[in-house]
């Protein structure tokens, strides 16, 4: 469907949820556990980034409405 994959056609500011177990990624926030500064959208996420709660990897995650 997208070219380069569900990730790129999200906006930078989008927010995202994890579906196994709730926890969300916010892009103003960042990720403490991850070492992810605010700022970096979910789109800019490293390859390896998971989810800091339930170790999830990021095709679990679900754009909040």
């Amino acid at each position: 469907m997208f070219e380069r994959g569900y990730a790129q056609a999200i906006a930078d500011d989008a927010r995202l949820e994890c579906n196994l177990c709730w926890w969300v990624y916010d892009p103003a926030q960042g990720d403490r556990v991850g070492q992810i500064p605010p700022g970096i959208p979910f789109s800019a996420l490293p390859s390896h980034w998971r989810c800091p709660q339930c170790d999830a990897d990021k095709l679990h995650f679900l754009l909040l409405g």
